[in-house]
């Protein structure tokens, strides 16, 4: 791809073989453990939720061979949501996050013209979630961390998160923002894989309602944010949020600023499955909002990233700045 854009993913899991070791090992410790074997092996925690344990994972070629499929250059690399480890003690959730990101540090060094490593926090407590955070941009250089939705019920925005988010900031490192599923879901929304398909994308929403309405960006105007899923619902129901905040005095307590102006305060990753619906959030948010997101290597993903940005009419301005300008801006690197 000489003289294009380097194509960037954002969104791009990985499980590192030192957290596969671990669980093995101390399957107790993690209220996790690995069921079956060689192709059929997977994650499975306690609470039932699990995955299946892909050799693009933990293997930093196999990671870049999919990559290629994807048509992708470079990819952000970061643990899947179902190894967050909010629900572990503080000082066994920070063990935990130590070992995921010099395991993902590894697998970056191995493939560093392919790869780069996004930090996972022990969010449980945020002193240690700020003390690791420090660790992994000074030891290993990351520009970016994927943090919950939740941590523990409770939403990122709640103000005992403040101190992380304003670290970040002060670091200049992005977040990446993932919804997740943990514990048990009630019925309407345990079957048919709507835990997924619908809950998550509400969390996002709501999550990035709350920053919103809590003068939380006010309070972090430098913090740089991306939703995962195309931000899911937030995006599509902008126009509610605004009419409430205008005409409803509650929506105004803590900030004057109109949700859609703030919209535009985060970055949203492409992955909505749709090209109608990335027209929509390209025009909403702006070209220069939305980055790549595969999802990868999930049933889930997005397998050809590349060519539902090719179905939309776009300026080669635009279309440059989605395919890896803008997540180059974030990473604080330079176009090849």
């Amino acid at each position: 791809m000489a003289g294009k854009t380097k194509r960037v993913d954002v969104h791009s899991h990985v499980l590192p073989r030192e957290i596969i070791t671990e669980i093995r090992q101390r399957p107790r410790d993690y209220q996790m453990r690995v069921e079956g074997a060689g192709a059929q092996e997977m994650f499975v925690r306690d609470d039932r939720h699990g995955t299946p344990i892909y050799a693009e994972f933990h293997d930093a070629d196999a990671k870049v061979e999919g990559m290629d499929r994807r048509g992708i250059d470079i990819s952000v690399i970061s643990v899947t949501p179902v190894v967050f480890f909010y629900w572990l003690a503080a000082d066994a959730g920070l063990a935990a996050a130590r070992v995921m990101n010099d395991g993902i540090a590894r697998m970056a060094a191995a493939r560093p013209d392919r790869l780069r490593g996004m930090a996972t926090l022990p969010m449980q407590d945020p002193d240690a979630a700020i003390a690791e955070l420090e660790r992994v941009v000074k030891e290993h250089g990351f520009r970016s961390v994927e943090l919950g939705c939740r941590i523990r019920g409770e939403l990122l925005a709640e103000e005992k998160f403040r101190p992380v988010l304003k670290r970040a900031q002060e670091l200049g490192v992005f977040i990446f923002t993932h919804p997740y599923i943990a514990g048990s879901l009630p019925a309407d929304l345990g079957c048919y894989y709507l835990g997924n398909l619908a809950a998550m994308p509400f969390d996002t929403a709501l999550m990035a309602a709350h920053l919103m309405f809590s003068g939380a960006l006010d309070e972090l105007p430098d913090l740089k944010i991306v939703l995962a899923h195309g931000g899911g619902h937030l995006p599509y129901q902008i126009g509610r949020l605004a009419h409430g905040h205008r005409v409803r005095k509650e929506a105004r307590a803590k900030t004057n600023n109109s949700p859609r102006e703030l919209l535009r305060r985060f970055y949203f990753d492409a992955l909505t499955h749709d090209a109608g619906a990335l027209r929509f959030l390209i025009d909403k948010a702006g070209a220069d909002r939305v980055v790549i997101g595969t999802d990868a290597p999930f049933d889930m993903a997005e397998d050809d990233p590349l060519a539902m940005l090719a179905a939309l009419t776009l300026t080669d301005q635009q279309r440059e700045r989605i395919l890896g300008l803008n997540a180059l801006d974030l990473l604080g690197e330079q176009p090849a």
